[in-house]
């Protein structure tokens, strides 16, 4: 039975191909720029948390510190929530620090002992908005000389202030997005309920011929059901299809771009499953629309 709901919405298309081509084209271009925007908030995303993941807290101690002291501060901050990558760093560790950044000129490595360089604590905030108050409770410890905090980039600007304006182009993304994408879709809702509306015009006769020998509504509704899905999925997959093949193409330029910030997939697997995520998302999303569309049409020509 499905094949033949199936050969007669094929038979339907081949004799309209201006109106398939248009639905699928509206489609298309509705699920091309949603894959395109879904991409763009999910790397957008992937950069605030590359941003908020940066910034370190150093926490410099005293010579005098006793390593009970410093054992202690060290669990205090491992059961403190707030904070992630905890690391002891000694003197002798300090040197060798030193020396990797000035190997260009070893002299200078020569001239100085691990004892002018002092141990440290260092560690990253799980949030930025908590950065404050943990380098403020640093600065109380008695054992630390003084707190600094990785959280400047080239030019001066701090990382809290990027990642709020990162977090500004999101939200606009999003709404923006949100809005054109919810337009398209409406726009392409619209599409197959003229199209479907138009094909139930013509199929006026031939539906009371088939009402008078017993055919049920479902077997009457079911090609129709059949040809706005059919649309949906073509244009769901060549939308999809279109941006893949655009964000592939340009993704070495991206990451070179982007250097060490991850705003795209490098892993060819994760790449694939975030676009297979969005294809089967988007699958859902068309054919809920195709066979919604499809039913109000036929329900109101029925009418």
């Amino acid at each position: 039975m499905i094949l033949i709901h199936l050969k007669t919405a094929f038979d339907y298309i081949r004799r309209t191909p201006f109106q398939a081509m248009g639905a699928i084209m509206v489609l298309t271009l509705t699920f091309f720029v949603t894959t395109f925007l879904i991409v763009l908030v999910f790397s957008s995303n992937r950069i605030i948390s590359y941003f908020e993941a940066r910034p370190q807290v150093l926490a410099f101690l005293k010579n005098d510190a006793s390593e009970e002291a410093i054992a202690n501060l060290k669990d205090k901050l491992t059961g403190d929530e707030r904070i992630k990558d905890l690391k002891y760093v000694n003197k002798q560790e300090a040197l060798e620090i030193y020396k990797d950044a000035t190997s260009d000129n070893p002299l200078l490595a020569e001239l100085v002992s691990p004892t002018i360089f002092p141990s440290s604590l260092e560690f990253s905030v799980k949030k930025l908005s908590d950065a404050e108050e943990v380098i403020s409770m640093m600065e109380k410890e008695e054992i630390v000389d003084q707190v600094g905090f990785t959280a400047s980039l080239r030019g001066g600007d701090e990382v809290s202030r990027v990642v709020n304006r990162l977090r500004t182009i999101t939200a606009y993304i999003r709404i923006g997005g949100g809005i054109l994408a919810g337009i398209l879709l409406a726009t392409s809702f619209l599409v197959l309920l003229i199209i479907i509306g138009m094909r139930m015009s013509v199929r006026k006769g031939e539906i009371e011929i088939l009402k008078l020998i017993g055919a049920t509504s479902s077997f009457i509704r079911s090609p129709i059901v059949f040809e706005a899905v059919t649309y949906a999925v073509l244009g769901v997959f060549f939308g999809w299809i279109m941006a893949f093949i655009l964000i592939v193409y340009s993704a070495p330029s991206l990451i070179s771009f982007f250097g060490p910030i991850p705003a795209i997939p490098q892993n060819t697997l994760e790449l694939a499953s975030l676009f297979g995520l969005i294809l089967i998302a988007e699958f859902a999303v068309g054919i809920f629309l195709a066979m919604f569309g499809s039913l109000i049409a036929v329900s109101r020509a029925r009418k």
